[in-house]
């Protein structure tokens, strides 16, 4: 018997826009308490947050299979 598609519902979109709105909340989270640091820490200079974010970025993306295929992804 062949599978029936998946029908778009309002509860499939309300799910996923919820986690959309989440993952934007806890982005934005980050962004202020980054901030913070860079006033705090620096001055208001973002410079040395902006390398450790990359640095940090690049590490998470590499470890888990060792390269860096996602990037080619976006």
């Amino acid at each position: 018997m062949p599978k029936r598609p998946k029908t778009l519902t309002l509860g499939y979109f309300a799910h996923n826009l919820g986690i959309v709105f989440g993952l934007v909340l806890v982005w934005r989270g980050v962004w202020y308490v980054l901030d913070w640091i860079d006033a705090a820490c620096f001055g208001g200079n973002h410079t040395w947050t902006a390398i450790a974010g990359i640095a940090l970025g690049l590490s998470i993306l590499y470890l888990p299979d060792k390269d860096l295929k996602e990037i080619g992804k976006l």
